[in-house]
Formats: C-alpha cells, structure tokens, sequence
C-alpha cells in the first residue's frame, strides 16, 4: 500500500502546481501579462499552503476521510476554475478579489494534503525516510507539473480543459484513497457516491469543455469569437461582426480590420518612402502580414526577412482566406523569407544588413516583451542597419503612456541613434507614438506608394508635431537589468479600462 500512497503524492503534486500556473496564466491573460501577476499569484499560494499545513493539525480523527473530501473539493473548485475566473471576469466590480480567493482556497486545500498523507504514511516508514520520500515525489510532481504545463496543456487543451482533467485526477485520487482504506473508512459508501458524482460533473465539464469556453470567452470580448486557439506563447483570438474582424494576443487587442491601415500607413511608409531604391527589409513580429502587406508596396525591394516567433499566427494569417484576405495574401510573394525564431536571439545571430528594419512587436506588458526595447536589443538593431538605412519602431501611445513612448526614444538615443518621434491617429486605439531612428539625420519623404487610404505628403508635417499632453517629459533609460519600461507602461496603462 506504501507505494500507491506515495504515487498519490505525486499526483497531488502535480495537480497543485497546474492550478497555481493556470491562476498565473489567466491573471497574465486577462490583467495584463505580467511578471506582477504571477508573482502575486504565487506569493498568495504560497501563504495559503502554509496556512493550509497549520490548519491540518487540528484534523485529529478520520484523517483518510478528511483527506477524501479534501480531494474531492479540491478536484471540484480547482477543476472549475479556469471556467469561474474566465466568467466572472466581466461580471464583477473587482475580478482580483474573485481571483486571489480561489487561489487563497486552493492553496489552502493543497497545503492541507502533504500533512494529512504523511501522517497516513507514518506507520510504514521510519521518520527520515517518510519525509525523504514524501518530499521527492512531491518535488518530482512539481517539475513535472512545470514541463508539462507550458509544452503540453496550454497548447494543446488550453487552461479551461487542463483545469477540468485535473479536477478529474484529484478526485480520481480520492476515489483511489477510498478503496484503499474502504474496511477503515466512515461511510464509505456515502464517499464514493459523492465522488462519482463531482467526478461526473467534472467529466461533463470536460467533455463539453469547448462550449465553456466559448462560453467564457464571449463574455469578455466584445464581438463574437471566430477563431480562439492557444500556442505556447499566447491565447489568439479573432473575433468578427458584420464588417470588422479584430485579432486579441493574451487579451491585448492587436489590430480592427476597420482602421488598421492608418496604424500600418504610419508605421511602414514615413521611414520606408524616405529610404532611396531600398533592397532589403527585416520586419520583426508582425505576423499577421498586415505591416508586409505595405512593404510590399515598394518594387525596388528584392528581399524581405519576416521574424515571428509564434507559428501559430503567421500560419492562421497565411492559410485562413479571410484572415489571408486582409493582408492581401502577403505571405505568398516570393520575396519572403519567414523565420520562427525569438527576435533577439535571432537578430543576435545575424549578420546581415537591412536598409529597413520594422519592429512591428506588442506593448512591453511583461519582461520577456520589454527585453526587445532595451539598450541591448536596441544595439543589434544599429549593428544590422545599413549605413542609410531607418528603423521604425511602435511605441505605445504617447497620449495615454506617455513616459513610457518618452522611454522607448530615449533608449534609442544612448545607443548612439538620431531618432524622429511621431505619432498617427487611430480610432480603436486613439493617438498611437512611432519612433523612426537612423545613423544620420532622417528627412520626410517626397513620394509615396500611390495607393495610400490615410496617410499623405500633406499629413506628414503635424504627425511630427506633439501637443502638450504629448510632449517630450523625463524618462530614465530601459536597460536590460533594469526594464523600467514594463513598470512605466503598467503603471500609466492601469489608469485606462482597456480591452
């Protein structure tokens, strides 16, 4: 008996640790992605498992019993709560509250479970051996837990699903526990019915897991949802009404097919239509095409290099027609070359020269984004431009973030940049801040692509113009060991309720 015990360890290891990274995900998914989130999330797990660990001391009689339950309760409320989080989102006046709650009470359950089996275990092992064995298949569960979590269940079941299957295991557990100690056990035969029955619902949940998050994710975005799949690197969803198709990477929306190409007129053709018969072009994320879809607009162009890290948005971009559609099938021209690959660690490997380069990247909402606007990243991008050659950038909005936008130009300028801030008005985001940066001085074009539905010679003048409540204002340096950026950015956005 000592060895299923111990492999029930493990697999209440591995269950507590899955919800503690679904918590993290979905705050990071829905708050904002952020290392803030997850470092609240586990802060308050943590406490809760301590608090967890005290509590199991006063459980003096029916310790089997007590522990079944537990399992059965967690396996009910953990299961559910990728489910309870998503839809409460919406629907509540304060979401943390709900969110840090269900952690508070899943750490809790958790921590209660280690205590409570080895004191089940006690009687099969000598001390040191107990703790010793109890512990490594605890610590095996978490590092198991951690792997599969990233490369297996977020891609491939999402987090409503993955919580559902591991609701399913703990009570699976309990049901395991009860047989094992069916001779010992109080009602016995009131347990098992009782877990049959979470265990149903859980399967029911899981089963129809699809139309819970569906039904989950409506709630949240505005329009309805066709297409919503999660890569390793983040929740995609594309929702469409009657005229409008909008792409949402983790909950940040990314672009509304009814205004985009003022965003992509501005971001591509006033550093592009400056640079004389430019050849070759390197255009960082953008995987939706819609930013190749205006270089392309330029014939002299002979090469174009696409890095993306996420194969999943350059594919859905590519291959669904009227994804495909919106950027003008982009992604067939032969002058394409594609790349899945991070930007930095590929921009560090490279040694080719770009007369432009396009850094077409979400805002810097975490570490792992705000990395790729440091003083480091910035360096490579000098080192792999042409002597001539411009660098745009997206940089927020200098409206709405405006220490932030402030941060980004003058982290271009102590790498040894000249850089030309300017900024372009789009409706589904408001006033919205480039940065274009260049080894020299960096003239307005006197020519551009002749299909243009915003942007114009005439325009060009007040886009380089910034009101008061955009003008320059003091802002440190956003070095790699220090991202002030990711914090100015949080700080400024949370003042705004955005989608």
């Amino acid at each position: 008996m000592s060895l299923p015990l111990l492999l029930t360890v493990f697999a209440v290891a591995v269950c507590g640790l899955i919800y503690e990274l679904i918590a993290g995900t979905l705050a990071s998914y829905l708050l904002g992605d952020s290392v803030t989130q997850f470092s609240t999330v586990i802060g308050v797990y943590l406490f809760s498992m301590g608090v967890g660990s005290y509590l199991s001391k006063y459980i003096n009689r029916n310790i089997q019993m007590v522990f079944v339950r537990i399992e059965l309760i967690l396996g009910l409320i953990g299961g559910f709560s990728a489910t309870i989080l998503f839809m409460s989102f919406d629907h509540v006046t304060s979401f943390r509250i709900i969110l840090y709650l269900m952690v508070f009470i899943i750490g809790t359950l958790v921590g209660t479970e280690i205590p409570l089996l080895m004191r089940i275990l006690k009687d099969r092992f000598e001390f040191k051996d107990l703790v010793s064995q109890v512990l490594t298949f605890d610590y095996v569960g978490a590092l198991v837990a951690s792997i599969l979590f990233p490369l297996v269940l977020v891609p491939y079941l999402g987090l409503v699903r993955s919580s559902l299957l591991f609701g399913i295991i703990n009570v699976a557990v309990g049901i395991w526990t009860i047989r094992l100690f069916a001779e010992t056990l109080q009602s016995a035969k009131m347990l098992r019915a009782t877990a049959y029955f979470v265990m149903g619902l859980l399967l029911v949940g899981f089963v129809y897991s699809e139309k819970l998050v569906a039904l989950a994710e409506t709630s949240i975005y505005p329009d309805p949802i066709v297409y919503a799949r999660s890569s390793p690197y983040q929740r995609v969803i594309v929702t469409r009404n009657r005229s409008d198709t909008s792409l949402f990477l983790n909950g940040h929306l990314q672009f509304n097919s009814r205004d985009e190409y003022r965003y992509h007129e501005a971001l591509v053709h006033v550093g592009l239509a400056s640079i004389e018969n430019p050849k070759n072009v390197l255009i960082l994320g953008g995987g939706d095409g819609l930013a190749l879809r205006e270089v392309l607009k330029y014939p002299t162009i002979e090469h174009i290099t696409l890095v993306d890290l996420d194969t999943l948005v350059t594919d859905i971009f590519s291959s669904i027609p009227s994804l495909a559609a919106l950027n003008q099938n982009s992604f067939d021209s032969d002058k394409l070359k594609l790349v899945h690959q991070d930007a930095f660690v590929w921009l560090k490997q490279s040694t080719q020269k770009f007369d432009f380069i396009l850094m077409d990247f979400p805002d810097p909402t975490n570490y792992s984004v705000g990395k790729l606007y440091t003083t480091t990243f910035f360096q490579l991008l000098r080192n792999a431009l042409s002597e001539k050659g411009i660098v745009t950038i997206q940089s927020t909005s200098p409206l709405f973030a405006r220490q932030s936008y402030w941060c980004i130009d003058n982290t271009l300028q102590s790498v040894g940049f000249v850089t030309r801030p300017y900024h372009a008005y789009v409706p589904t985001f408001g006033e919205w801040g480039f940065v274009m940066a260049s080894n020299q001085p960096i003239l307005n074009p006197t020519k551009l692509p002749t299909d243009m539905k915003f942007l114009t010679l005439g325009e060009l003048p007040s886009m380089f113009y910034f009101s008061l409540d955009m003008s320059k204002v003091d802002a440190e340096v956003n070095r790699l060991n220090n991202q002030i950026l990711v914090r100015y950015y949080e700080d400024e956005w949370s003042k705004y309720t955005t989608m």
